[in-house]
C-alpha cells in the first residue's frame, strides 16, 4: 500500500542557495531527490543536514562508505535511501547482485564478502542491534581500520539512521528509478 508523504517536497522555483547546492549534486537535468526537496522546505534544516554528509572522499573507501550505508539503511527499513545508493554506487564498487541482496538479510561469507567487508556488516548490525559495540568486535575493527576510519563508520551508521528515519518517518515515495528491496 502507497501512501502520501506526510510533508510535500519544495517545489522550484527554489531559494538560490538550494538551488545552489542542488546543481553541485545532481547531474544536469535530473531533478533532486525527493528527500532533498523535502528539506528545502525549510532553508536552515536543509543547510544543516547537507553540511552534516559524509559523502566526500574521507577515510574509506567508497566501497567501505556504501557497505556501511547499505547495511544501515536495510537495517533501517529505508528502501528509499537503499534503494538511492545501491542504483548510484552498487557497481561502482563491485557488489555483486547477491551481496546487494545480502545487504537487507542474512550475509552469508560464501558471497565473496571479504574480510573486511563482514567486519563493516558485522559494526553496522551492533550499532543497530545495540547501539555499542562489544570489546572483541571493536579490536578487530582496530586492527584493519584507523582510529578516523573508525570514528567516520560510527558517523556514518548515525547519520544514516536519521535519513532512514527521514525517509519512514515522512513516509517519502520511493524514487521511481531507483532500487527496490529484494523479494523475501
Amino acid at each position: 500500500m502507497v501512501q502520501d508523504a506526510r510533508i510535500s517536497p519544495a517545489m522550484p522555483p527554489y531559494p538560490e542557495a538550494v538551488q545552489a547546492q542542488f546543481d553541485r549534486l545532481m547531474p544536469p537535468g535530473v531533478p533532486p531527490l525527493i528527500l532533498f526537496s523535502t528539506l528545502a522546505r525549510d532553508e536552515r534544516l536543509f543547510r544543516k543536514f547537507m553540511s552534516a554528509g559524509l559523502l566526500d572522499r574521507g577515510h574509506l573507501t567508497l566501497r567501505d562508505r556504501e557497505i556501511a550505508i547499505d547495511r544501515t539503511t536495510a537495517n533501517c527499513g529505508s528502501e528509499y535511501e537503499w534503494g538511492v545508493h545501491i542504483t548510484f554506487f552498487a557497481e561502482k564498487v563491485g557488489l555483486t547482485p547477491d551481496q546487494i541482496s545480502q545487504t537487507t538479510r542474512n550475509v552469508s561469507d560464501e558471497a565473496g564478502w571479504s574480510p573486511r567487508d563482514l567486519l563493516i556488516i558485522r559494526l553496522m548490525d551492533s550499532l543497530h542491534q545495540t547501539a555499542t559495540i562489544e570489546d572483541a568486535l571493536w579490536d578487530e575493527l582496530a586492527a584493519e581500520f584507523s582510529e578516523g576510519a573508525l570514528m567516520e563508520l560510527l558517523m556514518l551508521a548515525g547519520f544514516y539512521h536519521t535519513v532512514s528515519y527521514l525517509t519512514n518517518g515522512l513516509r517519502l515515495p520511493l524514487e521511481d528509478w531507483a532500487a527496490r528491496f529484494p523479494a523475501a
